[in-house]
């Protein structure tokens, strides 16, 4: 009755850990991200404003993604890897990737450049290298939000399913 208790409470620390990051990540997602875009006077600013908030995420989506593997693991389901302890893993490396590897590749870019990326010409390298950059953060960031989503998903239907 205790493993029990204590699998039922790991499945609902997983939905409330994993479920606050994705609310997080859609919120910069689908409306920071689109609003700043939308209604400040530059895209230079608005890329400024949404490069000092996706930091902040991507952390938060690495140390949730450990906690939602490890919560996961912690279920001592028999089985040695879950879909659970993937997705969440899934997250951390997606954010990690995204912040640790993308991210400080998009700032040498931006170093590079005198002026703003939307100053230079259309063929410029510069240019085609930091929209490859920006996509490729663009997907890890949807990566790690499918893997949150899986993990919740997953700890829902468990806590569903038991008495």
């Amino acid at each position: 009755m205790i493993a029990g208790a204590r699998q039922r409470t790991a499945d609902a620390t997983a939905i409330l850990v994993g479920g606050g990051w994705l609310g997080a990540a859609v919120l910069v997602g689908a409306v920071v991200a689109p609003a700043a875009f939308a209604v400040l006077p530059s895209r230079t600013l608005a890329g400024a404003l949404v490069g000092r908030v996706l930091p902040a995420l991507f952390y938060w989506g690495i140390a949730t993604g450990i906690a939602l593997a490890a919560l996961a693991r912690g279920r001592r389901s028999g089985r040695w890897v879950t879909t659970s302890t993937v997705a969440g893993l899934v997250t951390a490396i997606s954010c990690g990737a995204a912040q640790l590897v993308v991210a400080p590749r998009i700032e040498r870019v931006r170093a590079s450049i005198p002026g703003t990326v939307e100053e230079l010409p259309r063929g410029d390298a510069r240019r085609a290298e930091f929209g490859r950059l920006h996509g490729a953060s663009v997907l890890w960031l949807g990566v790690g939000t499918i893997g949150a989503a899986l993990s919740v998903a997953g700890a829902f239907v468990r806590v569903r399913r038991e008495p």
